[in-house]
């Protein structure tokens, strides 16, 4: 996110394609260059590789729930997914945010400072239009939004934070607050423009209408809790502690578990012209004597061996022999 544009700028580059002013092919003999990448030694990245990988996971989980939870609030289709999970500074954020914009500066305590969520007008429409009965659908020319809209908007935008809980509750137990909604990237100045910061931006889908939502982490927001972004120690933070109760829960349920057991009385063997040759009355001799033990098997398994008979006038069989695994 180096050069991002504005809506704004954007607007006025198709407008110039449109009008002959600038040729596409100035474009493609500059996308065919090759790429340099500028890097500040001055100001250096302050988050890591297995930083940005954690906030990912972190992220990934939040969009399957916030996808849940907009499904069944909107009673329609939703899909949220994470797009890209990118370190860079606060300016380079603010810059590409059109006006009117809906960002919601966010309280995360216990930590310090404050996180900002930005919603694109195109779906805030969208969100304020299925709550109030419509299909979910956009405006066509970007507007202002009323009084109205933005307590409708601070209502659902809590709801979609509270659901933070769950995802950073390997690393921290937060709590955010929405503090407000702006609507200008000017009146958002909540850091300086120098912080580094992550940008997760996610991609949401309501009904037919697409849009951005962008969750921007400052570092001096993470730097409490930056050692334990990483993803060894966050797995292996996952794994649940081992307790009694947990292991006589884990046996209760085995020993509730229903397993097939059949007996086997002997077997033989036949051609195929026999076996097609079989009527009723026929008898076959079984490679067990009449006083034989029968196999017991638990699943495909030998388990036991024992002496068929009859209990309460049905037939059982008593176990005699237990097959120990290195007599399999």
């Amino acid at each position: 996110m180096g050069d991002i544009l504005s809506q704004n700028e954007i607007d006025s580059l198709l407008e110039q394609l449109s009008a002959g002013e600038l040729d596409v092919k100035d474009f493609t003999r500059e996308s065919s260059e090759k790429k340099v990448r500028v890097h500040d030694f001055r100001r250096p990245s302050k988050f890591a590789k297995d930083h940005i990988r954690t906030l990912q996971i972190i992220n990934e989980n939040y969009s399957r729930l916030l996808t849940n939870f907009l499904s069944g609030y909107l009673r329609t289709l939703v899909q949220v997914d994470v797009q890209t999970v990118q370190a860079l500074q606060y300016s380079e954020f603010t810059n590409s945010i059109a006006n009117p914009a809906v960002l919601g500066i966010v309280n995360f305590n216990p930590l310090p400072g404050s996180i900002i969520m930005e919603v694109n007008p195109s779906i805030a429409y969208a969100l304020i239009d299925r709550i109030l009965g419509g299909k979910g659908i956009t405006v066509e020319r970007v507007r202002g939004f009323t009084e109205i809209e933005i307590a409708i908007l601070m209502r659902l935008i809590s709801q979609m934070l509270n659901l933070m809980k769950e995802p950073w509750e390997n690393v921290i137990s937060v709590k955010p607050h929405l503090d407000r909604i702006e609507t200008n990237a000017q009146f958002a100045q909540v850091m300086s423009p120098n912080e580094m910061v992550v940008l997760i931006t996610f991609t949401a889908k309501i009904g037919e209408v697409e849009g951005l939502m962008n969750l921007c982490l400052p570092h001096m927001t993470l730097e409490p809790v930056i050692e334990k972004l990483s993803t060894r120690l966050w797995f292996s933070l996952i794994e649940k502690e081992t307790t009694e109760e947990n292991i006589a829960a884990i046996k209760e349920k085995i020993n509730e578990t229903k397993v097939p057991v059949k007996a086997v009385l002997g077997r033989t063997q036949i051609s195929v012209s026999d076996f097609l040759m079989l009527q009723t009355g026929d008898v076959l001799t079984l490679n067990t004597s009449v006083d034989g033990k029968v196999e017991v098997l638990v699943g495909d398994l030998l388990k036991f061996k024992g002496l068929p008979g009859v209990r309460n006038k049905k037939l059982s069989v008593k176990i005699t022999d237990i097959i120990k695994e290195e007599e399999e």
